[in-house]
């Protein structure tokens, strides 16, 4: 499990890379909103930060809970990412993404896992949590979202709902591109949030 001291180290590597990058090939790469001059418009799951050009600050002003740093490097490493102008239309699992099978249990662990055990049994609470973070419905297992996680990331969950004869199961898919975007670890993180972002929408 990374130290806050780890997070820390990522993004201040991070943004020595990116400082040296013009703002407005980072908006095209990213597909994030250039505003006012010096400032990008980062959507991410139910909040938009604002990333302040050339230091990297985030802001939000809607929200004043403190930005998680995890979230913020996850950010910052998509803004290194390189990907293509549009996301490819093959879906692929995990275990298929080059050098994920390294960082495949703790993908299980953080994702897969809590996503089957808290909707695997309440799927109409799935539903409503996946509307509420914005996603669309799509015709796979019992219940399937789709979400552009970021303008060029996106990714699916299913879930196929168990009862007393069957154990409820679920599979999380990314769009083939995304390897040359994150890495696995940070794949594994962002597939994490997201399912945590629902476990909270299904609380409140």
């Amino acid at each position: 499990m990374p130290r806050i001291d780890d997070y820390i180290a990522a993004k201040n590597l991070a943004v020595q890379t990116l400082q040296d990058m013009p703002l407005e090939k980072l908006a095209e790469n990213s597909g994030f909103q250039q505003i006012a001059k010096n400032d990008l418009l980062a959507p991410f799951l139910t909040r938009t930060y604002r990333i302040a050009y050339p230091d990297f600050a985030f802001s939000d002003a809607a929200n004043p809970q403190a930005i998680p740093i995890q979230e913020e490097v996850l950010i910052l490493h998509y803004l290194l990412g390189n990907p293509p102008p549009y996301p490819s239309g093959n879906w692929v699992a995990y275990r298929e993404i080059p050098g994920a099978h390294f960082y495949f249990s703790a993908f299980l662990k953080r994702a897969v896992d809590p996503l089957k055990k808290t909707f695997g049994s309440n799927l109409d609470l799935l539903i409503r949590a996946s509307e509420r973070l914005g996603a669309n419905r799509i015709d796979a297992g019992d219940a399937g979202f789709f979400l552009a996680v970021f303008p060029k990331v996106p990714m699916e969950w299913v879930v196929y709902g168990g009862d007393e004869e069957f154990p409820a199961e679920a599979n999380i898919l990314f769009d083939q591109s995304i390897g040359t975007i994150l890495s696995p670890e940070d794949i594994a993180w962002m597939a994490g949030m997201v399912v945590y972002r629902l476990m909270a929408l299904a609380r409140n």
